[in-house]
This record gives structure tokens, C-alpha cells and sequence, in this order.
């Protein structure tokens, strides 16, 4: 199946109503038949259908929708939320990393930095920007990026979308743990205002190379976790194919990311996914951004310190 004609299990019966309505538009059409009544029922009908369907996915469908081929990328989101993007390349130690891409960008003419991972649309460009997952030069090209953005006394984005690092033996040669864990230790100390979203996948370690900010948020029907459900089934129970399973005893999804404060805020997709409406998704994404930057713009360098450090504190606190 082509990316072009994707769908999803639980999209079927939508496609089914979908079809319907363009069959009975066609044969009205071409029996000059007027059949608006009953083309409207249908509407209807699928309207409701669709939200009960997406109210009520399981943590597995979700994770489905967050992996989905035409979901919207980083790229997509920089491209219509901000303007003058000047990406920046290289880590000064080895060489870049085109899963992680970086940059000074305009929103709404306010200049920031952004720091994303971006996966490929097609097999070419996957095979470019390894799935997403990055090599240590990644996270140190991030980091030098955000110690330039602290020096320009600019806010950061930090865009998630990852499986994971990269975790080949080249990987782990040019030692991506240290440099994942000098990132999560210098950017704690940056005196800029730090927005982290997660858009698709927010897979461990790779996610948190980046994903120490002030303010954490996570798109409607993205995950956030430790491991993946197929690798934590792999582990609990030596069978991946349980993976469902896994995804709803490890709570990753936005709802329950926000229950137990791992998160600070949803954002609202399409019905139906980001994959839906691209427009609408990035506009709901830029007003949730513009809301977390406008409020930490209150906050001294100090107070930005102490937020983001008693946010970090805060995980894990019963009662």
C-alpha cells in the first residue's frame, strides 16, 4: 500500500461512508437524480462516526496514528508557522546530522531558535535522515545551536518526533549516551525560555536529547515513553506482537502523559489526525507555542532557571 492511499484499521468503516458518498453524488449526477437528502444523511452519518471513532482510540491506535506516513513532519510545521528559517549544520566535531535539523526562524516576527528531529516522507529521504533517529553529532550540533540561541537571547523550540537514537555500533562508538547526557545536563542551565512539543513519536532517550524545557507539550494523538510498546512487550513478555498490550499498561498516550503531570499541555488535532488537515494541525500548534512563549516572556533568567528545574523535580511526586 502506497502512503498515497494509507489507511488505518479503524479508518475503514470511514472510508466505507466516504466511498458511498461519492458513488451516490456520481449516480445523481449522472441520472440527473435529485438525491441531496439522502447525501446529507450520509454526511451526517460520517461526521458522527468519525468522532466516536477518534474519542475513543486505544493507547495502540493512537501510537498507529502517531506513526501515520502523511502525519505532519518538523519541516512541515517550520515551514508553516514561521518564516525566515536559516538552518544551521554540523556539530564543530564530526559532521552533521540531517535527523536533527536547526536553525533561527521567525514567529510571528518574534526570532527564535528551533532544534527538531525530522523523519523522511520517502524512502530516499528516510534513508537521509536515518528515520529520525540520530547519531551523537545530532545532539551536539543541537546543544551548540542552543548555546548560540542563549548567546542571541532567543527563545528555543524544540520540536520531538523520534523512535529513538540511533543505536548502531557507529552510534555507540562516537558515544551517543554522553552526548544525549550533556544535553540533558547543559540544558537545564540555558537562560532562554525552552518550548519542547511532541508531534509523532517521543521515543526515550533520543526524545530527551531535546526535550528539556520550561514547557513540555504533546500533540492529541502522539506518545511519549520510555521504550517503544513493541520493544517493552519484547522485554516483558519475549513477544512483540503484544504490543497493544504493552501501550496501554505503559500510559503514553497525551491524555495520560497529562494526568500524571509528565506533560503540560495537549494540542488539539483535526478530527481524524494531523494527517487530516495539515492547515488546521499547524495552526493549532502555533497558538499553543505563541501561548507557552507569551507566558514565559514574564520570567526573569533566574525565574526560567527555577521553573524549569522544579518542573523536572516535580516527576515522579505522590500526593
Amino acid at each position: 500500500m502506497t502512503v498515497e492511499n494509507f489507511s488505518l484499521d479503524f479508518e475503514k468503516p470511514l472510508l466505507e461512508l466516504q466511498d458511498k458518498i461519492v458513488k451516490m453524488e456520481a449516480f445523481s449526477k449522472e441520472n440527473n437524480i435529485d438525491m441531496t437528502g439522502q447525501i446529507a444523511d450520509l454526511n451526517r452519518q460520517l461526521g458522527e462516526k468519525k468522532i466516536d471513532i477518534f474519542e475513543n482510540l486505544s493507547p495502540w491506535q493512537r501510537v498507529s496514528l502517531a506513526r501515520h506516513p502523511k502525519r505532519p513532519y518538523s519541516l512541515d510545521y517550520i515551514e508553516k508557522i514561521t518564516t525566515d528559517f536559516m538552518e544551521l549544520k554540523g556539530d564543530r566535531q564530526f559532521g552533521n546530522d540531517e535527523a536533527i535539523i536547526g536553525g533561527f526562524a521567525k514567529l510571528d516576527g518574534t526570532p527564535i531558535m528551533i532544534l527538531a528531529h525530522q523523519k523522511g516522507r520517502d524512502l530516499q529521504e528516510r534513508n537521509k535522515r536515518n528515520f529520525g533517529m540520530a547519531h551523537p553529532e545530532g545532539y551536539r550540533k543541537a546543544l551548540r545551536l542552543m548555546k548560540l540561541a542563549e548567546k542571541a537571547n532567543v527563545p528555543i523550540l524544540c520540536i520531538i518526533d523520534t523512535p529513538g537514537a540511533y543505536p548502531g555500533i557507529a552510534s555507540e562508538e562516537r558515544h551517543v549516551g554522553e552526548a544525549i547526557a550533556v544535553n540533558l545536563r547543559e540544558m537545564f542551565n540555558l537562560k532562554v525560555p525552552i518550548v519542547c512539543a511532541v508531534i509523532g513519536e517521543g521515543g526515550s532517550g533520543g526524545a530527551l536529547g531535546i526535550g528539556i524545557g520550561n514547557k513540555v507539550l504533546i500533540m492529541e494523538n502522539a506518545y511519549y515513553s520510555v521504550i517503544s510498546p513493541e520493544g517493552c512487550a519484547g522485554i516483558i513478555w519475549k513477544d512483540g506482537s503484544r504490543a497493544p498490550e504493552a501501550a496501554d499498561a505503559m500510559k503514553i498516550t497525551a491524555r495520560h502523559l497529562m494526568e500524571l503531570n509528565v506533560v503540560d499541555g495537549v494540542i488539539k488535532e483535526p478530527v481524524g489526525g494531523a494527517h487530516k488537515d495539515h492547515d488546521s494541525a499547524a495552526k493549532f500548534f502555533k497558538e499553543a507555542i505563541l501561548e507557552q512563549f507569551n507566558e514565559l516572556s514574564q520570567l526573569s533568567k533566574k525565574e526560567i532557571l527555577d521553573q524549569r528545574y522544579k518542573r523536572f523535580r516535580a516527576l515522579g511526586e505522590i500526593g
